[in-house]
């Protein structure tokens, strides 16, 4: 099996397994066909600015692909969960795009930012992320039911008085309030390209790298953002925790540093 289309951010090891080896083709592997039919399904579809292109050679029965991909779609239930803790709320949309708690609590403690502004921060999975590491959090949200969410969430959590709620426009308080780091997780919607997202998709992100000025800027972003569309910025895949999405990509996440001065 070879794989060809793998970014340097993203750790082939974890997503495909140590027996990998790469070369000047892509990451190759001599695998079972049982082992080559299940890689196969867990990339099928995915791309990470560019599609993956997987290679099987000889080529695989249809019952056995058939077969791995129903395995795969039943490991896919078994997924880092969101908030961990009875009584948080959540709206349709914050039920799949929330951020895993347990990642969200590792995005703060990487971060190590006396002050975030989380710009959109919806039911507030990140904002509390941040504030359970120490951070203090301008937590600003448009949809006034949502950010309303996102301060009983805190709350749930023990850290409402570390966060400052602003119902108004994100780009606002970025312009007028100083902090260590903007943070943003623009909306995907649930039919995001699985192979290419690019800047002109995520306008949020656009404009908040015209405005960081003397602060780091964080995206949450598809695992198919094309990171080549930031040169200067940093990208980093971040995995599930669970048996299910283990080897799955949840998202990218884009450091870029603040402006030269």
């Amino acid at each position: 099996m070879t794989v060809v289309g793998l970014p340097p951010w993203v750790d082939a090891d974890r997503l495909l397994g140590a027996v990998f080896t790469r070369n000047d083709t892509g990451w190759t592997a001599t695998l079972s066909a049982a082992h080559a039919a299940d890689v196969d399904a867990r990339l099928r579809g995915l791309g990470f600015g560019v599609p993956l292109e997987v290679r099987v050679h000889p080529g695989l029965h249809r019952p056995l692909v058939r077969e791995a991909r129903a395995n795969d779609a039943r490991r896919r239930r078994d997924t880092t969960p969101g908030f961990t803790r009875p009584g948080t709320r959540l709206d349709e949309e914050g039920r799949w795009s929330l951020t895993p708690e347990a990642l969200a609590l590792d995005l703060g403690r990487r971060a190590r930012a006396t002050t975030v502004i989380d710009a959109g921060c919806g039911a507030g999975g990140n904002a509390i992320g941040f504030a359970r590491a120490g951070a203090r959090v301008i937590a600003v949200e448009r949809d006034a039911r949502r950010l309303a969410d996102a301060r009983h969430n805190a709350t749930v959590y023990g850290v409402a008085d570390r966060i400052r709620f602003v119902h108004g426009d994100a780009l606002d308080v970025v312009r007028t309030t100083k902090a260590d780091l903007v943070f943003c997780d623009p909306p995907w919607s649930t039919a995001w390209d699985r192979c290419h997202t690019g800047l002109p998709d995520v306008p949020l992100v656009t404009a908040l790298l015209a405005l960081r000025g003397e602060r780091a800027l964080w995206a949450k972003l598809p695992p198919s953002f094309d990171a080549s569309q930031v040169p200067q910025a940093v990208a980093e895949a971040w995995f599930g925790r669970a048996a299910g999405d283990r080897q799955r990509v949840k998202f990218l996440l884009l450091q870029v540093p603040p402006e030269a001065t």
